[in-house]
């Protein structure tokens, strides 16, 4: 047999200096994606390093405007806004286009950071500043870095997500001077009961653990709350 038409398996060196494969091949690495992720990174610090006074807003994105919790994110926005403090959301539907609205009307900075998502996500008509994510952890370092708090309304796992994390951080110190405000004390309430009469019974969580997040009821409770902290009245 002519070993010339036997075919022949591709080497690992000629794998490694064929143009054409090293293409195909590279882009779907996890050594790509480190590229990838340090320019969603470089990208974010970039267009995020001169905000200041900002706050996170959370809730769900499927919050229709007619809904209470759409108004009442709308409201803290607007409040917010016309103090002068940046909102920072996912940047998609429901709450986070009534917050991103509000606070654009109110006269301050509307920022979204939005993530690929294979339903319910797509970009509101009221940022300022207009951010896209492929990897949650890059978003979520975003809304740390460059909030001094967050506002969670009303959500799903998402927001839930959000609001552990954050307590997290701040349980550990990774946080610090960093505030939590739970929106709608009858939709939290169940939950904050819970991890008092459960988690803290149990020891799993310290006393001052509670002090991490506060509940309101009202848009001017929130704002107020978030613009005492901010002047370090609190």
């Amino acid at each position: 047999m002519n070993d010339q038409n036997v075919p022949r398996k591709p080497t690992t060196d000629f794998e490694l200096l064929d143009s054409s494969m090293q293409r195909k091949d590279f882009t779907s690495s996890d050594t790509w994606r480190v590229f990838r992720i340090m320019s969603e990174f470089v990208h974010g610090f970039e267009a995020l390093s001169r905000v200041d006074n900002a706050v996170a807003m959370f809730g769900s994105a499927r919050s229709l405007s007619s809904h209470a919790h759409y108004q009442a994110a709308y409201e803290t926005a607007k409040l917010l806004g016309q103090k002068g403090v940046a909102v920072i959301t996912g940047g998609g539907p429901g709450i986070m286009e009534a917050a991103n609205k509000g606070v654009k009307e109110g006269g301050g900075l509307s920022i979204g950071c939005n993530i690929e998502l294979p339903f319910e996500q797509h970009e509101n008509p009221y940022l300022d500043i207009s951010l896209e994510f492929h990897y949650f952890f890059v978003r979520k370092t975003m809304f740390l870095k460059y909030a001094h708090a967050y506002i969670i309304f009303p959500g799903g796992f998402g927001t839930l997500d959000e609001l552990f994390e954050s307590l997290v951080l701040a349980q550990t110190g990774k946080l610090e001077k960093f505030r939590v405000i739970l929106f709608d004390s009858s939709y939290w309430g169940g939950l904050v009961d819970w991890i008092r009469t459960t988690m803290l019974a149990h020891h799993y969580i310290k006393d001052g653990d509670m002090d991490l997040f506060t509940v309101v009821d009202t848009p001017q409770q929130a704002a107020e709350q978030i613009c005492t902290f901010l002047k370090g009245d609190d």
